[in-house]
C-alpha cells in the first residue's frame, strides 16, 4: 500500500487536474450555447437556399460550370473539417475515421483540404495528398470560409477534381453529434445508387426542392452566375459552424466527465490514506506498547 505521503500527493495532484477540467467544462458550456445559436440560426436559411438553388438548376435551359457533372470522375476533392486541439473525447477520432472509410470506399484519388490542425496531422502522418490546410476560429465568419470555397472551386472548374465533398461532424443536440460525408459540388444531385459510397453520403430530397414553384427576376441563368459561388460558401460555411458546435459540446461532455471521475477518485484515494493513516498509528501504537512492555521486564 501506498504511503499516506505518497497518497496526499497524488490527491492534491488530482484535485489540481479536476480544477482546470471544470474550468474547461464551464468555458466550453459557454462557447457551445454560442455556437448552438449560431448553427440554429443559419440552419434554416442554408437549408431554404439549397432549395431555391436545385430549383434553379431543374430549369430548362439552365446551365453552370458548377452544377456540371462530370460523366467520368478521376480525381475526388474532400474537405475535412476537425478540430484544432483535444479534450473533446472521440470527437476528432470519429469523423476521420469516417473519412478515411469513405475515401477508401471511393475508386479515385483524393485530394484533402483540411480545416483543423487534428485532421491535418493524422492526414499527412498517414500518407494523404493534402493539399492546402487551415485552422479553426472561435467565431467564424463568411469571410474566413472564402479561401477555401475558393480552391474547391477553382479545382472543379480547372478540371483538377471532378467531384468534391465535406466530411463534418453534424450537430444534432449538446449530447448527440454524427460523423457526416456532403456532397458539395457538383451542385446538381447525384445519383449515388449502386455506388460504393451510397452508404456514407448524406440523403437530401432534391426531387422535393426541384418541385416547388418560385417566380424568378431576372432570368435564372443569371441568378445562377451570382447564386452558385456565393451558396458554395453558404455550404462550407454552415458545415463548419455544425463542427465548431459539435466540437465545443464534446469538450463539454468530456470535461464534465473528467471532473466527475476526479472526484471518485479523489475519494477513493482519500479512503486509502485514511487507511494508511489508521495504520501507521496502529503501528506507532503497537510499538509504544512493546517498549513498555520491555520495560517491565
Amino acid at each position: 500500500m501506498a504511503t499516506e505521503r505518497e497518497l496526499n500527493k497524488r490527491i492534491k495532484s488530482i484535485k489540481n487536474i479536476s480544477q482546470v477540467t471544470s474550468a474547461l467544462a464551464a468555458v466550453s458550456a459557454s462557447k457551445a450555447s454560442r455556437a448552438q445559436k449560431q448553427v440554429e440560426a443559419t440552419r434554416d436559411y442554408a437549408g431554404k437556399a439549397f432549395e431555391i438553388l436545385h430549383n434553379l438548376a431543374a430549369q430548362p435551359d439552365t446551365t453552370h460550370p458548377l452544377l456540371t457533372v462530370r460523366e467520368t470522375v478521376k480525381n475526388v476533392g474532400l474537405i475535412l473539417i476537425s478540430g484544432d486541439r483535444g479534450l473533446c473525447g472521440a470527437y476528432n477520432t470519429n469523423i476521420i475515421q469516417r473519412t478515411e472509410v469513405f475515401i477508401r470506399a471511393l475508386n479515385a484519388p483524393v485530394q484533402v483540404v483540411a480545416v483543423g490542425r487534428k485532421g491535418r496531422d493524422l492526414m499527412i502522418r498517414r500518407g494523404y495528398n493534402v493539399v492546402a490546410t487551415f485552422e479553426n476560429r472561435d467565431t467564424p465568419s463568411i469571410l474566413d470560409i472564402t479561401p477555401i470555397a475558393k480552391i474547391v472551386m477553382e479545382d472543379y472548374l480547372s478540371g483538377k477534381v471532378d467531384q468534391v465533398f465535406v466530411a463534418y461532424t453534424d450537430f444534432i443536440n449538446l449530447i448527440n453529434r454524427r460523423p457526416t460525408v456532403k456532397q458539395l459540388l457538383p451542385l446538381k444531385p447525384l445519383d449515388f445508387a449502386g455506388m460504393a459510397v451510397a452508404e456514407y453520403v448524406q440523403h437530401v430530397d432534391f426531387e422535393a426542392a426541384s418541385l416547388r414553384t418560385y417566380t424568378y427576376e431576372p432570368h435564372p441563368e443569371v441568378l445562377l452566375d451570382t447564386i452558385v459561388p456565393r451558396f458554395t460558401q453558404l455550404q462550407i460555411y454552415q458545415s463548419i459552424l455544425e463542427a465548431l458546435a459539435s466540437e465545443y459540446s464534446a469538450r463539454m461532455v468530456a470535461m464534465n466527465n473528467a471532473t466527475d471521475n476526479a472526484g471518485e477518485l479523489i475519494d477513493v484515494l482519500t479512503l486509502d490514506r485514511n487507511k494508511a493513516r489508521q495504520a501507521s498509528i496502529t503501528s506507532e501504537i503497537l510499538d509504544i506498547v512493546g517498549g513498555a512492555e520491555s520495560l517491565r521486564k
